[in-house]
């Protein structure tokens, strides 16, 4: 399901819109308490979890690749495991364009498949919502700069469940630079005392080749777009136009055709990020122009031998 955040929801507080919805939260909640199901432990293959609880946009993804290519280069047989989703089709290929992967209808089905191809390691790209895997290990992301939003479960706010799910889990990732991680970490460690916490930060790779004498039409359709604008910024770039779409859009034709006249129109470069200049018809793509970003892990040492141990 494509969803578009409503604004109030990264508000620092709950405000009316939110309260309006807090019936419907606390259904969310109950369904979260009350939800069971088979427990399967796969002792012949390591099993480790990235999700979120705050809805999209938290670097999951990113974290996963990095993880299986860091896994991958000290001789550990390692895959990305993902539940296919029809709507998250640009993940998938973001994904096998970078390393191993494999997707399946349900994540015990990609566990089997990974076992029968003797993988030593599983990194599932989400999946801290479901209870029918005991996973070995359970990593949290989370946004720097929206932290947690309004604090509230969906739909009055974009956590998929509360806070006191932190103490379910092994690792907080925080992704980006923010002057309120230390804040963060704090309230992290008043909920779990003995979780480990460890940053990233994006760097983009192909800057250089970037024409910083043009000016640009950026689109984006992922779950935190201003990070995308705040890193074209960072760049030099000079954006003259901004169009955001909600995450893993389908652009329609019409859609690309239109920003292609805009900026032929207005003598601009277009400009998006890999994740949708992956899922866009490759006719458009001749025009377009991505960003690469390349995830670093602060204390990546420390991290990897944390999340490699057998």
């Amino acid at each position: 399901m494509i969803i578009k955040k409503p604004k109030f929801w990264n508000k620092k507080k709950p405000n009316f819109f939110a309260y309006l919805l807090m019936p419907f939260s606390q259904l969310v909640n109950f369904f979260n308490i009350v939800k069971k199901g088979k427990n399967f432990k796969f002792p012949n293959i390591k099993t480790i979890c990235i999700g979120n609880i705050y809805i999209g946009g938290t670097g999951k993804t990113p974290l996963s690749i990095k993880v299986c290519q860091l896994l991958n280069k000290k001789n550990i047989r390692s895959t990305v495991l993902k539940k296919f989703y029809n709507e998250h089709k640009d993940e998938q290929l973001l994904i096998s364009n970078k390393t191993n992967l494999i997707s399946k209808i349900n994540r015990k089905k990609c566990i089997e498949n990974a076992i029968e191809k003797n993988y030593e390691f599983a990194i599932f790209d989400d999946g801290l919502q479901d209870k029918s895997i005991k996973y070995d290990l359970k990593i949290c992301c989370f946004n720097s700069s929206n932290w947690i939003g309004n604090g509230c479960i969906i739909p009055a706010g974009p956590l998929r469940e509360k806070t006191q799910a932190i103490k379910n889990f092994d690792i907080v990732f925080l992704n980006g630079p923010n002057k309120e991680n230390e804040n963060i970490k704090t309230k992290i460690f008043e909920i779990n005392s003995n979780i480990k916490i460890f940053e990233g930060r994006y760097k983009v790779k192909n800057s250089e080749k970037l024409d910083k004498t043009q000016n640009y039409l950026a689109f984006s359709g992922i779950g935190n777009p201003e990070n995308f604008y705040i890193t074209l910024q960072e760049i030099n770039l000079n954006i003259s136009k901004y169009l955001t779409f909600p995450d893993h859009y389908n652009y329609k034709k019409l859609e690309l055709d239109n920003i292609k006249k805009y900026a032929t129109k207005n003598n601009l470069k277009i400009i998006t990020t890999e994740k949708d200049y992956l899922r866009i018809n490759k006719e458009f793509r001749q025009d377009l122009g991505y960003i690469e970003m390349d995830l670093e892990i602060v204390n990546e040492k420390q991290f990897l031998d944390l999340v490699s141990k057998k």
